[in-house]
């Protein structure tokens, strides 16, 4: 295959948008002359490829809008400690079938065990499955929706989670909520609840929430949307933070925490 052959094939790639063909065309052309795939095994890896790359750019893009923590990957999650959620009920949450039935998580507890680092390793699991998903705090939730009317970004960030299969709202009232802004999520969630799956950290009972809004009737008709159908996760334990947290001194050894902290 002479140099001209090969431009003339990168240019025509290029204007067709195949991008790994554009990028690839010399290596793909010299494999090919030293297998001698058939014509349809030819054509058929250069499609895959073609598939392939393109879902991968996808997926990368979800994964930025998503904002996810850093720590966000379940395969690294410390099973040895003891939250209340067993081995086999994360392996079938990260199964995501609750997805495709609009079902709710609510996972409440304390700080530190694990309710954020599971709402994003469900929300990446989501991602990488081919899900619009997203992991917004609550306070990020109330800004987009006081400013989608005037400030463009806003407006952007409301037409993504408004159209998301999986949202993640975390910290959800966990401090007080104005009436207005309570009105403002409660609108919000009653124009997704039957057609987004919402995945919520609290360390709130449901109960709590009518102090947190100060209005118990508005926390109600919000908590009747959330858990029509919703699988309810009751986490508990030592904050790991604190078990495990980190010192500058190498010497220096950790002193043992012999109590359940409270922050």
């Amino acid at each position: 295959m002479t140099a001209n052959k090969t431009t003339a094939i990168r240019g025509y790639a290029k204007r067709l948008r195949l991008s790994g063909l554009t990028l690839n065309a010399q290596d793909i052309l010299l494999k090919a002359q030293q297998e001698s795939p058939s014509y349809d095994d030819f054509l058929r890896h250069i499609l895959e490829m073609e598939i392939k790359g393109r879902e991968e750019k996808q997926r990368l893009l979800r994964l930025k809008a998503a904002r996810l923590p850093l720590a966000h990957n379940l395969d690294q999650y410390d099973h040895s400690i003891s939250n209340g959620l067993s081995v086999t009920q994360l392996n079938q949450l990260r199964e995501l079938h609750w997805i495709d039935d609009s079902y709710n998580l609510m996972l409440t507890g304390p700080c530190g065990v694990g309710k954020t680092f599971i709402a994003a390793g469900l929300c990446a699991d989501a991602i990488d499955k081919g899900y619009k998903a997203y992991f917004r705090s609550m306070d990020e939730i109330l800004t987009t929706l006081k400013l989608k009317d005037i400030v463009a970004s806003a407006k952007k960030d409301y037409k993504n989670i408004a159209t998301a299969d999986v949202i993640v709202i975390d910290d959800l009232m966990n401090i007080p909520v104005s009436r207005d802004d309570g009105s403002l999520l409660f609108v919000f969630i009653n124009s997704i609840y039957e057609s987004t799956s919402l995945i919520i950290t609290t360390n709130k009972s449901p109960a709590e929430w009518a102090r947190s809004l100060d209005d118990e009737v508005l926390a109600t008709a919000l908590l009747d949307r959330i858990l029509y159908k919703c699988e309810l996760l009751q986490l508990s334990g030592n904050s790991y933070r604190m078990t495990n947290r980190k010192t500058i001194f190498k010497d220096e050894q950790k002193k043992e925490i012999g109590q359940k902290t409270k922050i």
